[in-house]
């Protein structure tokens, strides 16, 4: 006997359609048999997802048309661009946003075809509209968010002629139709095919508001949130739409191929931005995100000085607790008349230490300083001691700190002379620089207002509360193995200061933007400007490649709009939608967008998440909802999804010909989220201060399980494409 395969889900779909027909067989007579083995046989078809329509616009002569079949439809020529769906495509997990941001590159730029769907003569395809919708979700199609379109017009409810809707629909208030939308279980971590295969769409099974979407896309597809499950973070659509990674040479990939490590960055094409140093001390707000005590020059009212004196009490914090504050009175005391600078200087007047420590478990499970080294801006040593602790050592924590016994045996420096000679080392031009600087410091019990933590200026590439390690950024950015000693003999600190010291330097010679994602990554506008035109060949010196606009609520110049050829401010939907259509036709008499429009149109509505109360400030991937906005009613809901649909509609109709139309809703209902993630941020802040049964909030296994299954839910968004 041979192996057993494992059959596809295809496969297993097709052996039910086939049982079922053979049970139909004994049931039916004659002429319905006849008539479902037809239907039958038209459903193992691969389905275009090409939209019907015999739009002439911009130009579109009637002769390319073919008139055939019953009632004179219009067929497209065979050589027309189509997307094409088939269960035997390639798809072994739920889309990704990334996943329709490549699709859009294949057919505009130079990225690889994908694997899930095909996409017939891709290089017909002339333009590409995508539209971020939040606040759309599966639960609409499947019947678990009611949808209850509006019985009267008045009252603020949209009617029937302001929702533009076909003649014949009429406004439903009971909607019972749904369809079977694949639901992911929360509480199961993985997937079964059922949950990630794209649904078609059907109008008679559709609640009215939805209806019109299967005039036009044919299927819903699941479609993942990026996230990190693991930290229950969901990262922004917005951002892994609109950024895409940096294509890689050939050489470059043979050189990465088998390479263990995080691959080291050339900045071949880097511009350098010389920035002195002081630009990169952290902020108060980031100080307080990454658990460092503040140092008072930072509070200028007493009130807030006070307030910090009470909180540093309550944790033990103060000098009557061995804590040492630098000399900065305030924080002006750090500026350098313009005139006692060197022109050019990275410092700029300042002096840099760059520091690490070595701690050792002691009485009572905490940590305490055993090793300090301090290097300046040279990279010679100004300070490498050992310290006794003042408590018992329980564990050397020989394996990471290199510290062992023999090695303090007849050590008398503590951790008083430490402070003693930081006190008057440091001064109000003084900048410390680390690796998670914080821990040191905390072993140290010292404050100073102006540090430079590596972990922050090189935030982890799948954002905070990660932080890489300095290892893997010495090995990238530095190309440089440190650490050689990590789980065996322990590190050499003197070696790691230096690490983060040149860190800083590369830092300031590259520019802010260095270690960023800007490093490996590019808009998508900067991506197709370096395309040229289909048809073009090569772009000659000068001449500009492929065209795109941001049409978004507010100012959208101020973000990712600066990097688009244009920009257009919106304050409603419905700007939003005339903003597509004036970026993809062009403005007839050319004022802003030349005749014949951009080449790739990126647009937001925002009136649906904002009237669920999904919308958030972008500020950190950590979701903050507007808690004063309460769940609609199903009728002020059902309206609203109504009016967006329209919305959809009316883009699609104004598309000319060989225009790829992509909808996405980002992620999930992210509320539950958000409210898990508000309460576990209140009880870390808590447990540090208080004891258990003082806190306001307990977070227990229970809570965290939950947080878990809602960050899943929220990853869960949907999408749609077609071509027209």
């Amino acid at each position: 006997m041979g192996k057993s395969k494992k059959r596809k889900h295809a496969e297993i779909t097709q052996d039910h359609n086939v049982d079922q027909q053979r049970q139909n067989l004994n049931n039916q007579g004659l002429a319905s048999t006849t008539a479902h083995l037809k239907a039958s046989s038209s459903t193992n078809h691969e389905i275009s997802e090409s939209h019907k329509q015999d739009s002439q616009t911009n130009g579109e002569k009637a002769e390319t048309w073919t008139v055939v079949g019953k009632g004179g439809k219009k067929r497209k020529p065979d050589n027309y661009p189509a997307l094409v769906y088939a269960e035997s495509h390639k798809q072994q997990s739920s889309l990704k946003v990334d996943d329709l941001q490549k699709l859009v590159l294949y057919c505009l730029a130079d990225d690889s075809a994908p694997q899930w769907i095909s996409i017939r003569h891709h290089f017909g395809i002339k333009k590409a509209v995508v539209l971020f919708i939040p606040g759309l979700e599966t639960g609409m199609f499947d019947g678990s968010v009611a949808l209850n379109a509006p019985e009267k017009s008045g009252h603020g409810e949209k009617s029937r002629e302001e929702l533009d809707l076909p003649a014949g629909e009429t406004l439903s208030h009971n909607v019972s139709s749904s369809i079977s939308v694949p639901k992911a279980n929360p509480s199961q971590k993985f997937a079964s095919p059922d949950d990630y295969l794209p649904v078609r769409l059907a109008a008679n099974e559709l609640p009215q508001p939805l209806k019109p979407l299967a005039e036009c896309f044919e299927h819903l597809w699941p479609v993942k949130a990026p996230g990190d499950e693991r930290q229950s973070r969901v990262f922004s659509p917005l951002h892994v739409m609109l950024n895409s990674k940096l294509p890689k040479s050939q050489e470059q990939k043979k050189a990465e191929k088998g390479m263990r490590g995080p691959k080291a960055v050339s900045g071949e094409k880097w511009q350098n931005n010389r920035t002195p140093i002081a630009k990169f001390t952290c902020s108060k707000e980031e100080l307080q995100d990454n658990d460092f005590v503040l140092h008072p020059a930072w509070f200028e009212d007493a009130k807030g000085r006070a307030t910090e004196v009470k909180r540093r009490e309550d944790a033990k914090q103060t000098t009557e607790h061995g804590w040492m504050d630098t000399q900065v009175e305030n924080l002006d005391l750090a500026s350098i008349p313009a005139q006692h600078i060197e022109q050019g200087s990275l410092t700029a007047g300042r002096t840099p230490f760059a520091m690490d420590c070595e701690m050792c478990k002691v009485e009572g499970d905490t940590m305490a300083l055993t090793r300090i080294s301090l290097v300046n801006w040279d990279g010679n040593v100004v300070m490498d001691e050992l310290v006794k602790p003042e408590k018992p050592i329980t564990d050397y924590l020989t394996r990471f700190s290199g510290i062992t016994a023999e090695k303090l045996e007849s050590v008398t420096t503590d951790l008083a002379t430490i402070q003693k000679s930081l006190h008057h080392l440091l001064t109000p031009q003084s900048i410390l620089i680390g690796h998670s600087l914080n821990s040191d410091l905390e072993a140290l019990k010292l404050t100073h207002p102006f540090v430079i933590d590596t972990s922050i200026i090189y935030p982890h590439p799948r954002g905070p509360p990660l932080k890489s390690s300095l290892k893997w950024l010495a090995q990238k950015y530095l190309c440089r193995e440190i650490q050689k000693g990590h789980g065996t003999h322990g590190h050499d600190s003197v070696e790691d200061a230096r690490a983060c010291l040149d860190l800083v330097k590369m830092k300031c010679e590259k520019g802010p933007d260095w270690g960023t994602s800007a490093v490996d990554t590019e808009t998508i506008f900067k991506r197709l400007a370096r395309t040229p035109p289909t048809g073009t060949g090569s772009l000659a010196n000068g001449a500009q490649g492929k065209t795109g606009a941001i049409i978004d609520h507010g100012s959208p110049e101020k973000n990712f709009g600066h990097m688009a050829t244009f920009s257009l401010g919106c304050n409603t939907d419905a700007e939003v939608v005339e903003g597509v259509k004036r970026a993809v036709l062009g403005d007839p008499d050319g004022a802003l967008i030349p005749g014949g429009g951009v080449h790739f149109t990126w647009a937001r509505m925002r009136e649906l998440e904002t009237l669920r109360g999904w919308k958030n400030n972008h500020r950190y991937d950590n979701i903050q909802m507007d808690d004063d906005v309460s769940d609609p009613s199903p009728s002020a809901l059902a309206a609203k999804v109504a009016e967006t649909v329209t919305h959809i509609r009316h883009v699609h109709a104004s598309l000319p010909p060989c225009t790829l139309l992509v909808v996405y809703s980002g992620t999930g209902d992210p509320r539950e989220l958000a409210r898990l993630q508000q309460m576990q941020r209140t009880f870390k802040k808590e447990y540090k201060i208080k004891k258990w049964d003082q806190l306001s909030v307990k977070w227990t296994d229970a809570e965290e399980q939950a947080l878990k299954r809602a960050c899943r839910k929220a990853r869960q968004g949907l999408g749609f494409i077609t071509t027209t």
